[in-house]
């Protein structure tokens, strides 16, 4: 009985002790991680610190973040190399944003550059815009912040989008505005082609 006695104890003492430990390490994790910048390291760049091969790159390097206005931000590439000066390369990148009110942006380029003491990526040789509104653009050079949801074209962009086929010489991706939606505005000599929509034919 004695023994009985003794076992109750100790698991009403565990069942009191195990959780203010496991409250105490949570609050622990929180108060390092409050004083922490999570954009502090470049994107890639601790992938590249943990890789055998430095010089070459390491191969399916992966990011993922948070903007300011609590947007998700991820992007994979191919492979990402060191540039001189401690900027990175990604190969075949693909950046993919989505926003707290469902709505989605996706960029992919053939190459990006992720510039020492920036907070934007420089997006080149060839860039696709598409986007959960039905638009899909293409320009040639595009720089996107990484800490908030903007980007702007450097080139040209065409293609199409809900009412028909676009081009205009510029684009830019604005951040929310009081509604909450993010905007693309569209300057430089615009033009739309407009395109209604297809009807089903009568039986």
């Amino acid at each position: 009985m004695r023994g009985d006695g003794l076992y109750s104890r100790v698991i009403a003492w565990l069942k009191v002790v195990l959780p203010l430990a496991a409250l105490a390490l949570l609050s622990t994790l929180f108060l390092f991680s409050s004083g922490r910048d999570p954009l502090e390291n470049v994107p890639f760049a601790d992938t590249l610190e943990g890789g055998g091969t430095i010089l070459e790159g390491v191969a399916a390097p992966q990011y993922s973040g948070t903007t300011q206005s609590g947007d998700l931000l991820t992007m994979t590439a191919e492979r990402a190399r060191p540039l001189q000066g401690g900027d990175i390369a990604a190969d075949a990148l693909v950046a993919q944003l989505r926003m707290k009110d469902g709505s989605a942006i996706d960029l992919t380029a053939t190459l990006g550059t992720l510039r020492n003491g920036e907070r934007r990526i420089h997006l080149d040789q060839g860039v696709i815009i598409t986007n959960s509104l039905g638009y899909r653009l293409e320009t040639q050079a595009l720089v996107s912040d990484i800490d908030r949801t903007a980007a702007e074209s450097l080139a040209p962009v065409q293609g199409e989008g809900p009412l028909g086929t676009l081009e205009a010489g510029k684009m830019q991706i604005l951040p929310a505005d009081a509604d909450g939606a993010v905007q693309m505005l569209f300057t430089g000599g615009v033009k739309l082609i407009y395109q209604p929509p297809a009807k089903d034919n009568d039986p």
